[in-house]
């Protein structure tokens, strides 16, 4: 089969289009796919880079957001048939590990899948729409729903609004009726937050965040409930940390699900009780989220940007667009 591989840790040039790379064979409970589309995460640049602590079993095909065709069902394996419409689930909940990493995961023209991470794609969604949900879409739905509770009406603040994760943050507080402040670096990212439904934006780059939060809503009050917003959404850490809880209500939620500027940000204990704050975690997803994501996109109630679609021998480039952050929205590869 055809497929991108990686022999080692490295830039993009550890990337290598293989021609004739062995198919995969099923065993007990497992599924061979003819993929038909695989969503690029940042997680995948931290895979071909490599990071502190996971070793990989080399070679590997990266791509962990899998969405395809059922083409052999192995031993064991009930309830799906040759033809099916699956999204992967790319945790392995039951044995450990992840597809694109410790297994061959989506960016080739076969994969293998256990068939308890199986997902049933429904009538009206698409292989591309399904394949952009998972990680980002999926992480983002646990902080917002599952874990933050996001309600109508309320205000919410979203940091790195113009990635993956951010992007899946805007578009559910607004499918929760939520008023959404979204942060982002440059006007065209901006513009499209906008169209995807955030009711105000700020640069982040040109403008401090809290300065422009009390204009909007006034200078939140530690004896009072007002001013500020409801939520603040930061999985960026960093030097933004404190700033964010500066930003909220007293009883206001900071939901993070990472920290890509920094885990180990200064903090200031005096606003958490003082202003009686909730600090939330969340991490990953859930198939339960996973499900509700499709239910949204089948009822037409939200609408998966996908930036564009690349081929598979593209798929350097996909990465390179995600690293450089020249995407709002998902990028996909399709075989």
């Amino acid at each position: 089969m055809k497929a991108v591989v990686i022999h080692g840790h490295g830039g993009p040039e550890v990337m290598q289009y293989d021609s004739a790379f062995p198919d995969p064979k099923a065993g007990e409970g497992d599924v061979i796919l003819r993929v038909k589309a695989t969503s690029i995460n940042y997680h995948d640049v931290f895979t071909r880079r490599g990071m502190p602590g996971i070793k990989l079993d080399f070679p590997v095909i990266m791509g962990l957001d899998v969405a395809g065709e059922i083409v052999e069902v192995g031993p064991g394996v009930e309830g799906w048939a040759v033809g099916d419409r699956v999204l992967v689930d790319p945790i392995n909940r039951a044995e450990g590990g992840l597809m694109g990493e410790t297994v061959h995961g989506g960016l080739a023209e076969l994969c293998k899948a256990r068939v308890h991470q199986l997902i049933r794609i429904p009538d009206g969604v698409s292989y591309e729409q399904a394949a952009a949900l998972p990680v980002a879409f999926g992480t983002a739905y646990r902080m917002m729903h599952t874990i933050g509770q996001v309600q109508a009406g309320e205000k919410v603040l979203v940091l790195g609004a113009s990635g993956g994760v951010g992007v899946g943050c805007v578009m559910l507080a607004k499918i929760a009726g939520a008023e959404v402040v979204a942060c982002a670096s440059s006007e065209s990212k901006m513009q499209r937050l906008r169209e995807l439904g955030a009711d105000h934006v700020i640069n982040y780059s040109q403008a401090d965040f809290a300065r422009a939060i009390y204009e909007l809503y006034g200078k939140p009050h530690r004896r009072k409930f007002d001013g500020g917003v409801d939520v603040a959404v930061n999985f960026t850490g960093g030097d933004t940390w404190v700033k964010s809880m500066r930003c909220l209500r007293r009883g206001g939620r900071l939901l993070t699900c990472g920290a890509t500027a920094g885990y180990d940000p200064q903090t200031d204990l005096r606003f958490i009780w003082t202003f009686e704050l909730n600090i939330r975690g969340s991490n990953g997803w859930m198939r339960e989220d996973l499900d509700a994501l499709l239910a949204l996109v089948q009822s037409g109630k939200m609408q998966v940007p996908v930036d564009r679609v690349l081929s598979l021998d593209e798929a350097g480039e996909a990465l390179r667009l995600i690293e450089d952050r020249e995407v709002m929205g998902k990028v996909v590869v399709t075989p």
